[in-house]
C-alpha cells in the first residue's frame, strides 16, 4: 500500500485541480513570519494536543494561562513557587534551583544569569523567556477598585462554525417522523459560541459563556432561552487570609488527580517530565465541557504556610431514567451521558434529569521545597445510579452517594523531586496509589519514574491520575522516562511504560497487559531549524475478532514512525513538514497500515496586521483503526486535532486579521476530499459524497 501511496493519491481525477491550485498558492506565499505571541503559544498548544489523540479536547485554561503571562511577564526576582508552576514549562527541581540561587546570591541582574543555574539548559531558558522578566521592582499586591477598572480587560468572543455538506440527521422530514425518531436533529448544523469576560491580572475574573452545539435548537423547542449551555463565574484571588473565592462555575484540582481533578491534565507526552501534575487548587471555569466542572461556591483561606480549600457544587447532569418495576414512584438512572449534546428526542429526554451534589475540603501545608495535603470529597445524586451489571463493570459504582479520602505530598531534596498521592474510596473500600520521582543529574539529563496501582473497584468520577486507560481504576503500571541533552544540537526524549489491567475491561474479556515505548531524537542546531524523529510502539490486549465459544484475547501491536521538520526560512516565514507511518498487527486481522504527509506554511507580514496558516495533506490508511491524529491551527480557544483515515487529501487556510486595535477576526476554511468513499460517516452523521468541509469564523473584541 505504501509504495503506491503518492501515485494513487495524485492520480485522483476528482481533486487534481485543487492540488495544483493549492500548491501554487503555497509557493507564491512569500510573506514572512516572526516569533510573535500567537505563534509561541500555538507551538505549546500543538505540543500538548498532539499527545492526546482525541478530536474532542478543550485546552482553554492552558491558553489563558500562557496568554496572560505573555502579556504580564513573571518577575523572577519576586516570583512565587506556584506562579512558576502555572507556566507548565518548568520542573519543580528547576524552580527550586532558581529560588535557591536568588536566596543565596541575591536578585538576578539579567535573564542571562539563568545560564548559570545547574538544572536550566539553554532550551529551557528559550522556552520560558517570552513569559518572564528580571526587574528590581516589587509587584503591587494591593488591589483598588479604581485600579482594577482602569487596568482590567474586557473580551467578547463570537464564534460561528458549520459543515456545509448536509448530514442525514438534518434531513427535512415531517414533524410526525421527527417526533417519533432518534435519527433526526431538531436544530440546524451550526455551532454558536459567545464568551464575555472581564479580568484583572490573575486576581479578578467575571464572565459568561454560552454555546449551542450542531443539531441543537436555538431560541425554540427545548432551548427557548437561546443557547443550550450557559456558564457564568465570578472569581477573586490575592487576599492575605482569604486567598481565593469562586462563585458560579469553577474548577478544583487536588494532588496528582487520583482523588479529584476537574479540567485538563497531562498524560504521557514526549516531554517526559510532565508526568508530574501541578494542581491549581481553585480557578475560574471558562470552557464549554458541559460535565467536568463545579457549579456553586468555593473559598480558599490561609495563614502563613497553611491553606484550606472548601467547595460545594450542585448541578444538573444528563441521565437515562428508568422507572422501578415494583415501586412506580421510584426512579433510577441507568447511565450518565457526558457528551452535552441535546439534538434528538432521546438526548433531549435525558437533559438535566439528574442532580449532582459535591462537597469537599483540602487542607494543605506548603513550604518552598515541601508540601503535603489531605482531602475529603463527597459526591451524591438525587436518584440512584443502577446500570446493567456485566462481567467487566461489576465493580463500578451503583447507588446514590460515595466519599473519597486522600493524602498527597511533594518533596524536593537537592536534585530529586518526590511526589505522590494515595486515595481511599468508601465505595468498595479500596485504595488507589500513585508515587513518583523526578531526578536531574544536571541541565543535560533528567529522569522520571512513576508507579501506580489503582484497584479494580476504586471509584471517583472526577479524577485524572496518570494512567494508560481512561479511568483511574483497574490498572497497575511502572513508567520510566528520560530527557537527555546530548550536545548543543542533539537531544533525546524516551520513555517506557509497562502496565496491566487486573480485571476485565470493555471489549477485553480477561485480565490483560501491555506496554508502550517512545523514542524521540531531536536535532536543533539553531533557532531556525528543528528536526525530530519519533518511534512509538504500543502493545495492548483486546478481544479476538474471530468467533469462538469463549472469546480469547490477543496482542494488538501498533507502531508509529514520524519525521517532523520545522524551518524558519527567514525572519518572517516558517514551513513545517511531516510524514508519519503507522502499522497495526493482530492475529485475527490482516496487517494494516497507513501514512500521512502534511505541509504547513505560516506567515505574518509585519507591514500588515495579518496572520495566515496554510496546510495541504495527503493520507492513505487501510481503516479507521490505522487513523492518524494531526494537530491543526484554528481560531483562538478553538481546538482541532482531527483523525485522518481512509484515502484522500486535506487542505485548510486560516486567516487572522487585526484591525482598529480592538478587533481580531479569524476565518478558517478546511476541506477533506476522499478518494475511496462514496459517503462519509454513518447514521445521522452520514454525508452523501466524498467531500467534507468545515468553516470557522470568530470575532474578538477587546476593550
Amino acid at each position: 500500500m505504501v509504495t503506491s501511496f503518492f501515485s494513487d493519491i495524485l492520480s485522483i481525477e476528482l481533486n487534481w485541480k485543487i492540488h495544483i491550485a493549492f500548491t501554487l498558492f503555497l509557493l507564491t506565499s512569500i510573506s514572512l513570519f516572526g516569533q510573535e505571541k500567537s505563534e509561541i503559544i500555538q507551538q505549546r498548544i500543538e505540543f500538548i494536543s498532539e499527545q492526546l489523540e482525541s478530536e474532542d479536547i478543550d485546552l482553554t485554561n492552558v491558553i489563558e494561562q500562557l496568554n496572560y503571562y505573555f502579556d504580564n511577564k513573571i518577575n523572577l526576582n519576586n516570583a512565587q513557587f506556584d506562579q512558576l508552576e502555572e507556566l507548565n514549562l518548568l520542573t519543580d527541581i528547576q524552580i527550586n534551583d532558581l529560588l535557591l540561587h536568588i536566596k543565596l546570591y541575591g536578585k538576578l541582574i539579567s535573564v542571562y544569569e539563568l545560564q548559570s543555574l545547574k538544572y536550566w539548559d539553554l532550551e529551557t531558558i528559550r522556552l520560558v523567556m517570552p513569559f518572564v522578566k528580571v526587574d528590581d521592582k516589587l509587584d503591587n499586591i494591593h488591589i483598588t477598585f479604581k485600579e482594577a477598572m482602569k487596568e482590567g480587560k474586557f473580551e467578547w468572543f463570537l464564534r460561528y462554525q458549520t459543515t456545509p455538506q448536509e448530514k442525514n440527521g438534518y434531513s427535512n422530514v415531517p414533524d410526525s417522523i421527527l417526533q417519533s425518531s432518534n435519527s433526526f436533529y431538531y436544530g440546524n448544523a451550526d455551532r454558536y459560541y459567545s464568551r464575555l469576560r472581564y479580568s484583572y491580572k490573575t486576581n479578578i475574573s467575571i464572565g459568561l459563556t454560552a454555546e449551542k452545539d450542531p443539531g441543537e435548537t436555538f431560541f425554540k423547542g427545548s432551548n427557548k432561552n437561546g443557547f443550550d449551555f450557559y456558564s457564568a463565574h465570578a472569581f477573586f484571588k490575592g487576599g492575605k487570609y482569604v486567598r481565593a473565592v469562586a462563585l458560579g462555575d469553577y474548577q478544583v484540582q487536588i494532588g496528582q488527580g487520583v482523588n479529584f481533578w476537574s479540567g485538563y491534565a497531562f498524560g504521557k507526552t514526549a516531554d517526559v517530565t510532565n508526568v508530574k501534575k501541578t494542581a491549581q487548587p481553585l480557578r475560574a471555569y471558562t470552557s464549554v465541557d458541559e460535565a467536568r466542572f463545579m457549579r456553586g461556591a468555593a473559598v480558599e483561606t490561609g495563614y502563613k504556610s497553611w491553606s484550606l480549600l472548601t467547595f460545594g457544587s450542585i448541578k444538573k447532569l444528563d441521565g437515562s431514567t428508568v422507572q422501578d418495576t415494583i415501586l412506580d414512584d421510584l426512579e433510577f438512572i441507568s447511565s450518565i451521558n457526558l457528551s452535552g449534546l441535546h439534538r434528538t428526542n432521546s438526548e433531549i429526554s435525558r437533559k438535566n434529569t439528574l442532580t449532582e451534589y459535591i462537597g469537599g475540603g483540602n487542607l494543605k501545608y506548603r513550604k518552598r521545597a515541601f508540601s503535603a495535603g489531605i482531602a475529603a470529597v463527597y459526591q451524591g445524586y438525587d436518584k440512584a445510579l443502577n446500570r446493567d451489571t456485566l462481567p467487566y463493570n461489576q465493580f463500578d459504582f451503583r447507588g446514590d452517594q460515595m466519599m473519597s479520602l486522600s493524602g498527597d505530598y511533594n518533596l524536593i531534596k537537592r536534585n530529586f523531586n518526590f511526589f505522590g498521592e494515595s486515595s481511599f474510596s468508601t465505595y468498595n473500600k479500596v485504595w488507589a496509589h500513585l508515587h513518583g520521582v523526578l531526578f536531574s543529574m544536571d541541565s543535560r539529563a533528567s529522569f522520571a519514574l512513576v508507579y501506580r496501582n489503582y484497584d479494580r473497584g476504586y471509584q471517583t468520577f472526577y479524577n485524572a491520575g496518570f494512567a494508560e486507560g481512561s479511568q483511574t481504576q483497574n490498572e497497575k503500571g511502572v513508567y520510566f522516562g528520560t530527557k537527555l541533552k546530548l550536545n548543543n544540537s542533539w537531544s533525546l526524549n524516551a520513555y517506557a511504560d509497562v502496565f496491566s489491567f487486573p480485571w476485565m475491561k470493555y471489549h477485553v474479556d480477561a485480565p490483560s497487559a501491555g506496554h508502550e515505548i517512545m523514542i524521540q531524537p531531536t536535532y536543533k542546531p539553531n533557532k531556525q531549524l528543528e528536526i525530530y524523529g519519533r518511534y512509538r510502539q504500543q502493545l495492548r490486549q483486546k478481544n479476538s475478532r474471530n468467533e469462538f465459544d469463549i472469546t480469547p484475547i490477543e496482542d494488538v501491536q501498533q507502531r508509529n514512525y514520524r519525521i517532523n521538520l520545522s524551518y524558519a526560512v527567514s525572519e518572517f516565514i516558517t514551513i513545517k513538514s511531516r510524514i508519519e507511518y503507522v502499522t497495526i498487527d493482530r492475529l485475527s486481522n490482516e496487517k494494516e497500515d497507513g501514512m500521512i504527509f502534511t505541509q504547513d506554511v505560516l506567515f505574518k507580514p509585519k507591514i500588515f496586521p495579518l496572520d495566515v496558516s496554510l496546510r495541504y495533506a495527503l493520507f492513505d490508511t487501510d481503516s479507521y483503526d490505522t487513523r492518524i491524529y494531526t494537530y491543526e491551527n484554528n481560531a483562538l480557544y478553538t481546538f482541532a486535532v482531527p483523525a485522518y483515515f481512509y484515502r484522500g487529501s486535506r487542505a485548510y487556510v486560516l486567516v487572522r486579521y487585526s484591525f482598529l486595535r480592538k478587533f481580531d477576526l479569524w476565518v478558517r476554511y478546511g476541506n477533506f476530499i476522499y478518494a475511496n468513499r462514496s459517503s462519509i460517516g454513518s447514521g445521522a452523521e452520514e454525508i452523501k459524497g466524498s467531500v467534507k468541509s468545515d468553516i470557522t469564523v470568530q470575532l474578538r473584541i477587546s476593550f
